[in-house]
């Protein structure tokens, strides 16, 4: 009796796209049928479970793919479906994995199991000068298996569009500062090969190169009946409160970031003790 599992994460095309890639072990006894039993097990936020059936194919876009598929509205770009395939049963199973609590990773909402790696290439930082130095690190930057990323600071001028002279290079350092202090983005010494490609720490033989460091902001957050508002509100100019953050392997915060983690404890501000590895971001403005 033959039967395949594996495990996708999906994509925002696949999401928009209504499409699930496909065991490659099943292509040749399913890509000749017109139609295809596919059943989706889902727990809806995370909670009630739900069940949605649909008749698929499949079709070769580089890859093969089943198609017509209504993904539910709860999936984020980067969350993992185990496919499942058994010859006997004739039917696909494609099922998530919830999460035990819902997470907030830069202000999205995760309630299914997600590739922290996906999850960085895909997000959508906008169109501002400080989105498209944040799209420029996570979208084009090395990416680490925790959705860390780093990018060659010399690189940025060429990948982000903010174009060139002293007006380009004014507003690039402006944006670059900007992420650094809402505590997107560190500074760190790297290195980079031959291509350019960036590596942190250093590698020995490689030409040391400045890198900016990117790491996911993980929260927890709140079941939809618990949010005080809609996720998805405009947050293009408002404050944020003081929050714990990680810092790249190896580095430590400075005192200045000490000394405010101890006033924000003091203040009740947070109450989130500052474990090593990890630095304080007080509060700020952030705007588009």
């Amino acid at each position: 009796m033959v039967k395949v599992t594996r495990r996708f994460a999906l994509w925002q095309a696949d999401l928009d796209g209504g499409v699930c890639a496909v065991p490659e072990e099943c292509v040749d006894t399913l890509r000749e049928r017109e139609h295809i039993r596919l059943v989706i097990e889902h727990r809806v936020h995370g909670g009630a479970p739900a069940t949605r059936v649909f008749e698929t194919s499949l079709r070769q876009d580089v890859e093969w793919q089943f198609v017509d598929i209504a993904w539910p509205p709860d999936l984020r770009p980067g969350v993992l479906v185990t496919v499942s395939w058994q010859a006997a049963k004739d039917e696909v199973m494609v099922r998530t994995a919830a999460l035990e609590e819902p997470m907030r990773v830069d202000g999205v909402d995760y309630f299914h199991e997600y590739d922290p790696r996906v999850v960085t290439r895909e997000f959508a930082a906008g169109g501002s000068n400080r989105g498209q130095v944040l799209h420029a690190v996570r979208r084009l930057g090395r990416v680490y298996s925790d959705g860390s990323a780093v990018f060659a600071e010399s690189g940025l001028a060429a990948s982000c569009g903010l174009g060139r002279g002293a007006r380009g290079s004014f507003l690039l350092r402006n944006a670059v500062d900007q992420l650094i202090r809402e505590g997107y983005l560190t500074r760190v010494p790297g290195s980079v090969d031959g291509a350019g490609y960036p590596c942190y720490p250093a590698a020995a033989g490689q030409k040391a190169a400045e890198l900016l460091f990117y790491s996911p902001l993980v929260e927890p957050a709140p079941y939809p009946d618990e949010a005080e508002g809609a996720e998805g509100a405009d947050r293009r100019d408002h404050w944020v409160n003081g929050f714990v953050r990680r810092l790249p392997p190896g580095a430590q915060p400075s005192e200045k970031q000490l000394t405010l983690h101890e006033r924000a404890v003091e203040n009740a501000q947070v109450a989130t003790e500052l474990a090593p590895g990890y630095t304080f971001v007080k509060k700020h403005h952030r705007g588009g």
